[in-house]
């Protein structure tokens, strides 16, 4: 499920696994239309393996961006401690991004 929520002027979202994890988490926009725009282009890009950057940190922990045609991302990951998370949360994305609901939350 998408979470949309408002904090102060502007929007973002999570996407959480059925369990309630958040497993990709948007930027700030400055509207609720972008903010739909942006779960619909997660929506979009989600079942595409080229549109995932996979990235390790300076700590050796592991995430990744899910990136839209145009190149801009559009949702980054938590940390993960091994890269078979990192690939575990990518799947999740794939998975459950295209059907999710969206519900706005306080």
């Amino acid at each position: 499920m998408f979470e949309l929520k408002q904090k102060d002027s502007t929007y973002h979202f999570n996407l959480k696994a059925s369990n309630g994890q958040v497993i990709l988490s948007s930027e700030v926009y400055n509207t609720k239309a972008a903010a739909k725009n942006g779960i619909e282009s997660v929506k979009k890009n989600a079942r595409e393996e080229a549109r995932y950057e996979r990235k390790t940190a300076k700590n050796g922990k592991f995430h990744f961006n899910l990136k839209a045609t145009n190149g801009q991302i559009i949702g980054s990951s938590q940390m993960y401690a091994s890269e078979s998370g990192m690939n575990n949360g990518i799947e999740s994305v794939m998975k459950n991004a295209p059907g999710a609901e969206t519900k706005e939350v306080e």
